[in-house]
């Protein structure tokens, strides 16, 4: 799987907030936002899948 590098510029005060809760789960800012990102993709996904399914089967 191929990667690429995003840069970010963020302000001093979302990057306290997003390093405290990052600390919490005992990870790094980098690795806490990549984990939001796919857990917000994953979820996004998981509705249009779901949305889908009730078009073809029609909404109870």
């Amino acid at each position: 799987m191929a990667s690429t590098v995003l840069s970010l510029r963020i302000d001093g005060e979302l990057h306290d907030r997003l390093r405290q809760h990052a600390a919490r789960r005992g990870m790094s800012v980098q690795d806490y936002v990549i984990r939001t990102l796919v857990r917000d993709d994953f979820d996004e996904r998981f509705q249009v899948a779901v949305d889908e399914t009730e078009k073809f089967y029609g909404a109870r």
